[in-house]
């Protein structure tokens, strides 16, 4: 029986070339790099600095990885964090506890030690995987939290360890201050609660793991995101979620043949999709890149011949801007894609002109594995969400009488597919809070106001999360929040979104100081503490001091009043 009613209107523009909903495997993640391996097995799963990682090679690493993690302890059902920037060892590190029949808990390597903790704690993690330049954190973050709540095994990877050995070919040469990044090794942790393992001497053993026992519906993956209050929370994704979005390819027109740029962060919740489960299961190619850089990304699509490019808007603009772009043979190019933040019409446009290609928008949340709405390439639309995707039916409702509206009203957008997620880890409450019954089904609610066109296409206009998107960072002003009340200097603190010209938006605290504290301690003061003790995206850009915060009569911040003020350009008065 399909999912989705037939008579959607997105149906009337669906690709021909395409079936409305997949078969989805009913089989786990693992089962993917092993059909892969025996398929491709000299076949380049990852490119590093011009370096191969076959899916052979893949798949006997992963398996050494398990091993490893069953030999200190990891059972199924057991969190693993993994805590690293885009590097062969994310995937393998990720298959490796898969095939232990363990749950992923990926970690954005940008948190800061107070940051980590919670990563360590919530999801009663022992052990995590991590890059040699992160270790200090994980140890920092560690040795802060009671004995019982501790990691006790920590491996650690260094970059080099994928890389080619010797001097990198000119096209593979990244910037120096990324080279020496990339080149650093840190003396690992000593005198530590946990055991520091090196990552070739645990693949160097190696260990066989058990059997492979993890079925469809088990967890395989924990994901975290933010809302309008409190920590990050948990996002319950199990091998069957997953596999529905990884098996997607075709939409895309993406296949073995593919070669993609793989620089969106794997730890996020759309490159893991696009650059690992799904490039794994249909035997592509990713050309790595642990960060972004514009001229490094530029000579990679074009040695490589990429052909298939997951990106955010601000990447493109910053690619057209390279004073080198000319040089860059970028033909190979069939499919451009990406979300998180819209693409400016004119950029769009620019991209058609240059490529005959038209930049395809997408949307999706960490709850919905990523994906749920595309643009076709046969008939996309700028600025828009797209369609929804296999087997997705999503509707706009009124918020507060959860009503379908008519086209061109503007509503809720709720979903469902069977990529949407299991629920929230530890929070009940907010898992029955996040889904709704509409027409006898249970559907997600996004917390995104949109609207939907005549011809089934989503609009995003507004949104009901109290959130920041800065370059398509999602920055939760709660969580920002609560850790500028650790500094030592702030009574009280409320972040809202500014405009910025590139990031879209940024982060602006307005700050009340402690009594003795006012005079002394400047806007500066703030924001370099902020990039000691959270992750760089989340730091405020700018901070106003006043003497109080706007509130109701119950007290709660009146942080809208704020954001409007800043909206029409007036500032709060200064303390």
């Amino acid at each position: 029986m399909p999912n989705v009613p037939a008579d959607r209107p997105h149906f009337q523009n669906w690709p021909k070339r395409l079936p409305r909903e997949l078969a989805v495997p009913q089989t786990s993640l693992w089962f993917n790099l092993q059909v892969s391996a025996q398929r491709f097995p000299d076949k380049a799963a990852y490119l590093f600095f011009g370096r191969a990682l076959s899916y052979r090679a893949l798949e006997s690493q992963a398996e050494a990885v398990a091993g490893w993690l069953q030999s200190v302890g990891v059972k199924a059902g057991d969190r693993v964090l993994i805590f690293m920037q885009n590097c062969p060892q994310f995937p393998t590190a990720l298959y490796g506890i898969l095939r232990a029949n363990a749950v992923v808990v990926p970690v954005n390597p940008m948190n800061r030690a107070e940051e980590f903790k919670h990563y360590i704690t919530d999801p009663q993690a022992t052990v995590a995987i991590c890059t040699a330049d992160l270790a200090g954190i994980v140890n920092t973050a560690n040795e802060a939290l009671p004995e019982g709540q501790r990691l006790r095994q920590v491996l650690v990877t260094r970059f080099t360890d994928a890389m080619p050995e010797g001097a990198l070919a000119p096209v593979d040469t990244p910037p120096p201050a990324m080279e020496a990044w990339l080149r650093s090794d840190p003396v690992l942790p000593t005198e530590a609660s946990a055991t520091y393992t090196r990552w070739t001497d645990a693949l160097a053993q190696p260990l066989v793991p058990g059997p492979h026992t993890a079925q469809a519906g088990d967890m395989a993956l924990l994901p975290y995101t933010s809302g309008t209050t409190g920590l990050p929370k948990g996002c319950i994704h199990t091998h069957r979620t997953l596999m529905a979005n990884a098996v997607g390819a075709q939409w895309s027109h993406a296949g073995a043949e593919t070669v993609a740029l793989g620089v969106v962060p794997m730890f996020h919740i759309t490159g893991m999709i696009y650059l690992v489960l799904g490039s794994v299961y249909a035997g592509s190619t990713i050309v790595l890149m642990p960060r972004w850089d514009r001229e490094l990304a530029g000579r990679s699509m074009s040695a490589y011949k990429v052909s298939h490019w997951v990106c955010i808007p601000t990447m493109v603009i910053d690619l057209f801007a390279s004073p080198n772009y000319k040089t860059f043979d970028l033909k190979g190019l069939r499919n451009l894609s990406g979300g998180g933040a819209a693409m400016p019409q004119a950029v769009a446009q620019r991209v058609l002109d240059e490529f005959e290609i038209t930049f395809g928008e997408g949307y999706g949340l960490t709850e919905t594995a990523a994906t749920t709405h595309a643009n076709p390439a046969e008939r996309a639309k700028l600025q828009c969400l797209g369609i929804p995707i296999f087997g997705v039916d999503s509707r706009v409702v009124d918020p507060a009488t959860l009503q379908e509206l008519t086209p061109g009203d503007v509503g809720e957008i709720i979903t469902r597919g069977p990529m949407v997620f299991e629920g929230y880890w530890g929070h009940p409450e907010a898992t029955r809070a996040a889904f709704v019954e509409f027409e006898g089904q249970k559907f997600f609610r996004t917390g995104d106001l949109g609207r939907m066109d005549e011809e089934g296409y989503f609009f995003m206009t507004d949104r009901l999360k109290r959130m920041i998107n800065a370059s398509g960072f999602k920055i939760w002003p709660a969580e920002v929040e609560m850790l500028l009340y650790k500094h030592p200097a702030v009574q009280e603190a409320c972040i809202i979104a500014a405009r910025d010209a590139y990031r879209g938006e940024t982060v602006k605290a307005v700050v009340v100081l402690r009594t003795e504290a006012k005079g002394k301690t400047t806007a500066e003061d703030i924001i370099n503490w902020s990039r000691e003790n959270m992750a760089a995206y989340k730091v405020p850009k700018l901070v106003d001091f006043v003497d109080a915060l706007p509130k109701s009569g119950s007290g709660k911040v009146m942080w809208r009043l704020l954001q409007d003020q800043e909206a029409e350009g007036n500032k709060p008065a200064s303390a």
